[in-house]
């Protein structure tokens, strides 16, 4: 099984990197989206991300060309897989969404449509019914700015068709990526169940009060060769994302830490709008943030 025509279901940030990702590697891709207001946003959105291209990739003016001739843009579910070979869900990470989603785009998407969800923290078992075609659905997880961090990690449920993850684990390193298949369901697949701890350890040192931030970082760093040390990563993750997570956490074990970790975000970086590197500051102020100085690490 191989793929000619794809589909994505979603055009934020994720949603918009995996159609370019796919378009500059020769697929033909249609975005859909809830409406066309948000569609003309994707297109400046594609702008960027050609630039971006062109400065980490060092990719041609024809090479962008020829990606933006392989995207097409529309609102109409029905269109926008009545070809598609494969659908990348990359809708909001909301339970009753993606079911009511995939229960609509099963009646619509010809029987040979595989669909793989880009969900980060749900599994595709919850999904699999609601797909109509759970031998045909799995999880292709991609990880922020996917043409630098180039991984894709497939996770298929119990129910999955060998055939069907290997079509997609071939997909996937058609695209440019490096395909990290999963044997079984994991919450956090394997990037994130390695980087969760990583990052929650750093904040409980912190809000403890035992290490400033860039000791906790230069620690890291200097111990392991990392490029960049657990706050760093935060920056570019977003703080939104790690308050999201810590909130969701502590409301579930009414851990003091999470509770504390949850306030401490909220008071110094939420409320103030220090987001990461998106807004220009979070733990550290961009461009130019202190672990880039070449005496950082002395």
């Amino acid at each position: 099984m191989s793929f000619k025509n794809v589909t994505v279901a979603g055009s934020g940030v994720l949603g918009s990197q995996i159609a370019f990702q796919s378009a500059f590697h020769g697929f033909n891709v249609c975005v859909y989206d809830i409406n066309d207001d948000i569609l003309e946003k994707t297109k400046e959105t594609f702008k960027k991300l050609a630039e971006a291209f062109k400065k980490d990739l060092h990719a041609t003016q024809e090479q962008i060309d020829k990606a933006f001739a392989n995207l097409r843009t529309t609102s109409d579910l029905e269109k926008a897989v009545s070809e598609a070979d494969l659908l990348i869900e990359a809708i909001p990470e909301n339970p009753s969404i993606k079911t009511a989603f995939y229960q609509k785009v099963s009646q619509l998407a010809p029987k040979k449509t595989v669909f793989a969800t880009n969900t980060s923290t749900l599994m595709p078992s919850t999904f699999a019914e609601s797909t109509g075609r759970p031998k045909q659905f799995l999880a292709l997880h991609f990880a922020n700015e996917i043409w630098k961090h180039n991984t894709a990690e497939i996770m298929g449920h119990p129910g999955t068709d060998k055939g069907v993850f290997n079509s997609v684990v071939a997909f996937a390193k058609e695209i440019g990526m490096v395909a990290l298949p999963l044997h079984k369901e994991q919450p956090g697949y394997i990037v994130n169940s390695l980087l969760v701890p990583l990052l929650s350890a750093a904040t409980n040192l912190l809000v403890n009060g035992v290490a400033d931030v860039e000791t906790i970082d230069k620690t890291w760093m200097v111990a392991t060769g990392a490029p960049l040390g657990p706050f760093g990563i935060l920056d570019v993750v977003g703080i939104t994302t790690a308050y999201n997570i810590n909130k969701m956490s502590a409301e579930q074990t009414k851990d003091p830490l999470k509770i504390k970790t949850v306030e401490y975000l909220k008071e110094n970086f939420i409320d103030k709008g220090k987001l990461g590197t998106a807004t220009g500051e979070g733990f550290y102020k961009y461009p130019n943030p202190s672990y880039l100085n070449k005496d950082f690490l002395k």
